[in-house]
């Protein structure tokens, strides 16, 4: 993706199911549960650098003794040095102590671990707003550690349900509002049930009614721990379990690749379902919350998860042959001055999938396909210009290009991205750099559609002014002297929003229902074309028809549609649209 969007983080969670001498004797190392955890974490650091976070607990602590350990960083490359600082307290290499002594002197060598990375989306960027969060007791069953992939619309309404109930919550923020509200419906259960409640009731009763994506993952003190994932399957995640292991985590590769299993073994995180595992390690999977159409985000597809998944791969080259037609209408079908390519990284496997398709159709006509790596991220020259990112005539140098692929004067330039959200890093940079290489026209072409709408749910595409393709919407409306439509959809905003979530609608679409999908990309090329740009410049788009063909599992394209599967995502758009008309610039939940 050009633009660097923000989105949702990595939770992991494992569970030994054995004694730390089984794993002695067969790995030879007591750490075998912290290792692997890194492992889990460090292939899925796409999904977080701003902040890292492992907690360790251990059963039958020793009183006296917490029963937990927790290290957090949010400096540079804050999983590497939380690493570090978390093999400072083991023994050096070619000791292995045994299990007692690992037990009694790393506070690293237990039997459950918790860990998270975490992309900061919105608010605090500290060490505080790193996972896991604890809600401590001096009881085990009711000290909590909770992390978690999540983005909720109804803080409002938690943070009034914990007044109501007699607390005095500190923070507004989802994360804590979720501990305090699993930690008080925890304790009431112990209260009224001792030690024969139900975990997966306590979940029901915190989580039933929030509005918004989740994955969470929870240790308790005892040695208990549970998963669970919103009832629509928004956020991704995956589970394992053997006799020697339980693991959750966000993404499928990573537990593959840290427990060497097939993608068959690795199952989907059931939606709306607990994965409860007892302090014996018996993992059990219980209906929790109340059932919803499934509506896993499309995103995952396109751009977060990475393509190492098998059915991700198959998609992504999906979605790029869907883009032939379009993008061969747009070169005219001249395969001979045409060079086909893409911005990295994440749009390659989709480009292998257009590459496929266009070798296919050129050698049937007897052609040949040209194609080459055109743009290069130069991720160290980023960080040299972080301090002026104003100044265009360094922040075009973070891509470098290939030069002598185009042929001056008479080549298009074809360039696959994965999706085109705000449009800067291409207006700014991309496109004035492929321009230096005299093409006749430059072509992108996007693997998603036009992202129309803002998002709740995770990713920092909460605001209307920051996506091109509602940009361009309004200069079409301003040139078409059909202003009047925006603000009747904001009366219309305003309104809905005095009524309930449950009620509202999209003000926003009666905007897009004006033109045509070709018609928006074309204004949309218009935005995004740099001044003084000497080439001609099309925008090419995936269709949403097309995008549902390739990920047919993930109906998720609310980003796309406008087609929300919460009623806070309705109530977010809707006051998207009040802030943009009367210049608020804040985040619309």
């Amino acid at each position: 993706m050009s633009d660097p969007v923000k989105h949702e983080c990595a939770v992991s969670m494992l569970r030994l199911r054995r004694g730390i001498d089984y794993y002695i004797r067969k790995y030879g190392s007591p750490f075998y549960g912290c290792q692997h955890l890194a492992l889990l974490l460090e292939k899925q650091h796409n999904r977080g650098q701003d902040g890292a976070g492992i907690a360790c607990v251990r059963l039958n602590p020793e009183p006296g003794e917490p029963c937990y350990a927790l290290e957090k960083s949010n400096r540079n490359m804050p999983l590497a040095d939380l690493l570090e600082r978390i093999g400072r307290t083991m023994p050096p290499p070619g000791e292995t102590p045994t299990a007692e002594e690992a037990l009694r002197t790393c506070p690293f060598c237990g039997e459950l671990y918790l860990g998270h990375l975490r992309y900061g989306t919105f608010g605090r960027q500290g060490l505080d707003a790193c996972h896991p969060f604890v809600r401590a007791n001096s009881c085990l069953n009711r000290t909590l550690l909770l992390a978690g992939n999540f983005n909720l619309t109804d803080t409002r309404e938690i943070f009034a349900r914990l007044l109501a109930t007699g607390h005095h919550p500190a923070s507004r923020a989802d994360g804590y509002l979720i501990l305090q509200l699993i930690g008080h419906c925890l304790e009431k259960a112990l209260d009224e049930k001792q030690h024969n409640f139900d975990l997966a009731e306590v979940l029901r009763h915190a989580c039933g009614e929030f509005d918004g994506a989740f994955t969470l993952c929870g240790l308790l003190g005892d040695g208990t721990s549970f998963a669970i994932r919103d009832a629509a399957g928004i956020r991704p995640g995956y589970y394992y379990f053997d006799d020697e292991v339980a693991v959750v985590s966000s993404e499928r590769p990573a537990i593959q690749a840290a427990f060497d299993c097939t993608t068959a073994e690795v199952c989907e995180l059931p939606p709306g379902e607990a994965m409860v595992i007892d302090r014996d390690g018996k993992v059990e999977f219980r209906p929790c919350l109340p059932p919803k159409p499934l509506r896993r985000c499309v995103f995952e597809r396109i751009y977060f998860s990475r393509p190492n998944d098998a059915e991700i791969h198959r998609e992504r080259r999906a979605l790029g042959r869907k883009l032939v037609p379009a993008v061969l209408k747009e070169v005219d079908g001249d395969f001979a001055n045409t060079l086909f390519s893409y911005i990295p990284n994440t749009a390659q496997v989709s480009f292998h999938g257009l590459l496929d398709t266009l070798n296919r159709i050129a050698c049937d006509a007897g052609h040949t396909v040209r194609f080459g790596q055109i743009a290069v991220k130069d991720a160290k020259f980023r960080t040299f210009i972080a301090d002026a990112a104003s100044r265009r005539e360094f922040y075009m140098h973070i891509y470098d290009v290939t030069y002598g692929l185009v042929r001056p004067g008479s080549d298009t330039l074809v360039a696959l991205d994965d999706s085109i959200v705000r449009g800067n890093t291409l207006k700014n940079a991309i496109l004035p750099i492929f321009d230096r290489l005299d093409p006749k026209k430059i072509v992108i072409a996007s693997a998603a559609p036009p992202i129309r709408y803002p998002d709740c749910y995770g990713i920092d595409m909460a605001s209307l002014k920051e996506l091109v393709a509602f940009e361009a919407a309004v200069d079409l409306l301003r040139e078409r002297g059909r202003f009047g439509l925006l603000e009747r959809c904001y009366e219309n905003a305003k309104r809905e929003l005095e009524g309930p979530a449950e009620a509202m609608t999209n003000c926003v679409r009666p905007v897009y229902d004006e033109f045509s999908d070709a018609e928006l990309s074309a204004a949309i090329a218009r935005r995004l074309r740099p001044d003084n740009m000497r080439a001609e410049f099309a925008v090419v788009f995936q269709s949403c028809a097309d995008l549902a063909e390739c990920c047919p599992d993930h109906t998720g394209d609310w980003y796309f549609t406008g087609n929300y599967p919460t009623p806070g995502g309705f109530r977010v758009v809707n006051r998207a649209l009040v802030n943009y008309m009367e210049h608020i610039d804040a985040r619309a939940y």
